[in-house]
């Protein structure tokens, strides 16, 4: 997101890299950037210019230490023959040293070539395109559309003795309804013929009963092959019941929480492989796997995406209020990857607290977008806080800036 996620947006470039610095000894990653394209903007440049900083040992198929070693003296390690390395004995007794030619690149054997498999290739052959006719009589007045939805636990059983506060149901079929609702919503709120779909996180429940950390328990109703049947026919549905009626749909997948974890990630990943070989021309799937990340639907909208914890280290996350602590952290993000330019708009969007909260004036620099969950509470959260209002959002966005809301409770 903006990774289109950081290596795999730029390692197109590697090759065309390697060339710059081969006949430009010692040139800045900025200025190969410039060579490349000199038409991106200031957050494209800056984010491609780290990209070389932190690959070009890679790039150069040079030894990563030996090059960090050679930058740490300022030598440029394209131009040094040699370099002396001093290490301590290990029984204290001295110091040895040995000499080292940077640019030297170890042979390695045919036979112990790792080579990357392409996942999509497995299903080239069995998944036959499909082209899809303009629609007619269709003038947009939007810039493009917004689908926002979190928090869909499959597999979570809301009633586990029927005896929770406030009973529910939450099966395939209850899903399902309710899928068939937001389809029906976005298209008839449709202003553009672009649709941005943004998944923010928790979409199953847990693996073998757990979330991704263990030792929590969870109630649910579906084993893990259940869970992963009904999430990727959930994926698949939703998308074949909008294309038809955008010319692009781009989806974007949280896949670091802290329900689905990995497991969400194999079903994105299932999605992804299935979804963009039957309709190349009309959708792309972005999973996202860092805790934080963000895209740019046009160069005036950014949308940083989280889905409010992680698989391992935040307990408690982001909350759904935001104070200064979460704020920092958020404008530290913003700052690392220089989205605060003249006349862009941040929208930093969260799952997770199941509320429905959009703050867009505590902070000078982004709005902070608390989403619904599309489930109902399960019956821990009955219990513990209250029946809590679940739902999704819709947005169109238009050229002069402003936006309309449509959000849906239900």
């Amino acid at each position: 997101m903006a990774n289109q996620h950081t290596g795999g947006k730029w390692n197109v470039y590697d090759e065309q890299i390697k060339e710059i610095l081969e006949l430009n000894k010692g040139i800045e990653p900025i200025d190969v950037v410039k060579q490349i394209n000199n038409d991106f903007d200031s957050s494209q440049r800056q984010e491609f210019s780290r990209y070389i900083r932190r690959n070009i040992s890679r790039i150069n198929d040079v030894n990563e230490g030996i090059y960090e070693a050679c930058e740490d003296i300022k030598v440029d390690f394209t131009s040094a023959k040699n370099l002396w390395i001093k290490t301590k004995n290990k029984d204290g007794g001295g110091v040895s040293g040995f000499i080292v030619n940077p640019n030297y690149v170890a042979p390695v054997e045919e036979d112990k070539i790792i080579k990357e498999i392409d996942f999509l290739s497995i299903f080239k052959d069995k998944i036959q395109a499909v082209v899809l006719n303009q629609i007619e009589n269709f003038k947009p007045t939007g810039l493009f559309d917004r689908l926002v939805y979190t928090d869909v636990h499959i597999g979570m059983d809301v009633n586990p003795d029927t005896f929770s506060l406030y009973g529910g149901v939450w099966d395939e079929k209850e899903i399902f309804k309710r899928l068939d609702i937001m389809i029906a919503h976005t298209i008839f709120h449709k202003k553009s013929n672009i649709l941005h779909i943004d998944e923010l996180g928790d979409f199953v429940d847990g693996w073998d009963g757990e979330t991704t950390r263990k030792g929590h328990k969870l109630p649910q109703n579906m084993d893990n092959q259940g869970q992963f049947d009904v999430g990727l026919k959930f994926k698949i549905y939703l998308v074949e019941g909008v294309v038809n009626h955008f010319d692009k749909v781009i989806c974007y997948d949280i896949c670091e929480d802290n329900h689905a974890g990995a497991f969400g990630y194999i079903i994105n990943s299932a999605f992804k492989a299935y979804i963009e070989l039957k309709y190349p021309n009309n959708v792309t799937v972005t999973n996202q796997r860092k805790f934080i990340d963000h895209y740019f639907a046009t160069p005036k909208h950014c949308f940083p995406l989280t889905h409010g914890k992680d698989s391992k280290s935040l307990k408690f996350g982001f909350k759904p209020i935001l104070d200064k602590v979460q704020e920092n952290k958020i404008d530290n993000y913003i700052k690392e990857y220089y989205l605060l330019q003249k006349g862009v708009k941040i929208e930093f969007g969260k799952g997770d607290s199941h509320q429905y909260i959009t703050d867009n004036s505590t902070s000078k620099s982004f709005s902070y977008n608390n989403f619904p969950a599309f489930s109902p509470p399960s019956g821990w959260v009955q219990v513990n806080f209250q029946n809590s209002i679940s739902g999704f959002v819709h947005y169109n966005y238009y050229d002069n800036g402003q936006k309309s809301i449509n959000d849906h409770i239900f």
